[in-house]
């Protein structure tokens, strides 16, 4: 049974340990094993057997998303509030669903809505925050570092749910759940990670994540959108994307992030698609058993063919399923951090 963070326990609860395999140890029943660090605003921020822990406890979470009601009171009494300052569909919509089947109270903040449309600068809006005592806050923004600073700030919990082209710890998560509900492993897998990978929160996330869990990552796009530091980051580098999908157990595209482009990176989409976009007949060189993953949102006809996103080896959509059951476990297991 699922406990309450006051330690109180409920039949309707579900079961966290869901065993076997990889899975590290399962936490207590009796009180939320929490994790180490108080926020979790990068990949970094976790142990190994922390990450495991985090799978662990989504697959268990994901019995109560078929219930007929979707509820426990895990967090009941808890306010978390979604502090969002970028536009987003699958991430705040996952994060309020889950927060609302764990009972928790929430309230969402967009920059639209809120006085940061008057001038308010982040560390002000997070400070009036913190005057009204929530016990969670998950932010999204577009400069690098805003989680640490919202973590410096206050005394809640924060969650990073995309700081600039820094880091997005959950879609890290959510995509490893997705991984190894599918290959039920890391170790020896060749994870292929081909877009744009200057702009990408999405790569660094992932790439902290799976080479900590011992899968090898090539990364491939064009010259003008690739990293500098590939190989500090243990990631080999290729503009060949027939290299990248040779062999390769699980192919993730990116998209092209147009926003955030300050000049000229390649010609055109129409080119892109040409040289980099994933067609059914790329895919020919790739594992019989390859899985195609998108972080969404997708560019069809630029990273990715619709007859390859809607194909027999798409998992895009049991990624977004594992958003939920992710950042419900992110948000039981942060509750029950230790406290500085």
């Amino acid at each position: 049974m699922l406990p309450t963070t006051d330690g109180a326990r409920h039949d309707a609860d579900v079961p966290l340990s869901a065993g076997g395999g990889l899975r590290g140890a399962s936490p207590a029943l009796e009180t939320p094993a929490g994790l180490r660090a108080k926020d979790l605003l990068s990949i970094d921020d976790l142990s190994p057997d922390e990450i495991l822990l985090i799978l662990d406890t989504a697959e268990a979470m994901k019995e109560v998303g078929t219930r007929t009601i979707k509820k426990v009171p895990t967090l009941r009494g808890k306010t978390v509030v979604n502090l969002f300052f970028e536009a987003s569909t699958r991430t705040r919509t996952s994060f309020e669903i889950a927060e609302k089947r764990l009972s928790a109270d929430t309230l969402n903040v967009s920059a639209a809505g809120s006085s940061v449309a008057k001038g308010e600068s982040l560390a002000d809006t997070v400070l009036n925050l913190e005057a009204m005592a929530p016990d969670m806050v998950v932010v999204r923004h577009a400069s690098a570092g805003a989680g640490h600073l919202a973590a410096r700030l206050c005394r809640a919990r924060v969650i990073n749910a995309g700081d600039g082209m820094h880091e997005h710890p959950t879609q890290a998560l959510l995509d490893a759940l997705t991984i190894r509900e599918r290959k039920g492993r890391f170790g020896g897998l060749k994870v292929s990670i081909i877009g744009d990978l200057l702009h990408s929160r999405v790569l660094r996330s992932n790439v902290l994540l799976l080479r900590a869990l011992g899968a090898e990552v090539c990364a491939c796009g064009p010259a003008t959108l690739m990293l500098s530091d590939m190989a500090r980051l243990g990631v080999r580098a290729t503009t060949s994307v027939d290299e990248a999908v040779e062999d390769a157990d699980v192919i993730m595209l990116l998209r092209i992030q147009l926003e955030r482009m300050r000049g000229y990176f390649f010609p055109s989409l129409r080119e892109y698609f040409q040289i980099f976009g994933m067609t059914a007949e790329r895919l020919r060189g790739a594992k019989p058993d390859v899985i195609i993953m998108h972080p969404g949102p997708m560019n069809r006809g630029v990273e990715i063919a619709s007859e390859v996103a809607d194909g027999p080896y798409s998992v895009i959509l049991e990624q977004v399923a594992n958003g939920v059951a992710v950042r419900m476990a992110v948000l039981y297991l942060l509750a029950g951090a230790q406290e500085d």
